[in-house]
């Protein structure tokens, strides 16, 4: 396995632990528990961020630039104003 299916698969896995954290910290029946949860995510987030990072450094996960019509066009949309 090259480099960046390694990398590709552990953002795919951090994604899955990300949103697993997420739902225990909602359904949190305790403080406590839902502190640990929020930790666990939040540690999460920040791997998926650095992974995310890497990546993009080395072109693996390219971002294009949007226009800004189509931003607004998308913001209408969703606040009622496209219908």
């Amino acid at each position: 396995m090259d480099d960046r299916a390694l990398m590709e698969n552990m953002l795919l896995l951090e994604k899955g632990v990300c949103d697993l954290y997420m739902h225990g910290t909602l359904e949190s029946s305790t403080e406590t528990v839902h502190g640990v949860f929020r930790a666990a995510l939040t540690e999460s987030l920040c791997m998926q961020d650095t992974l995310y990072g890497k990546m993009a450094a080395k072109g693996w996960y390219p971002a294009e630039q949007v226009e800004g019509s189509k931003i607004n066009t998308v913001k209408q949309k969703f606040s009622g104003g496209g219908q």
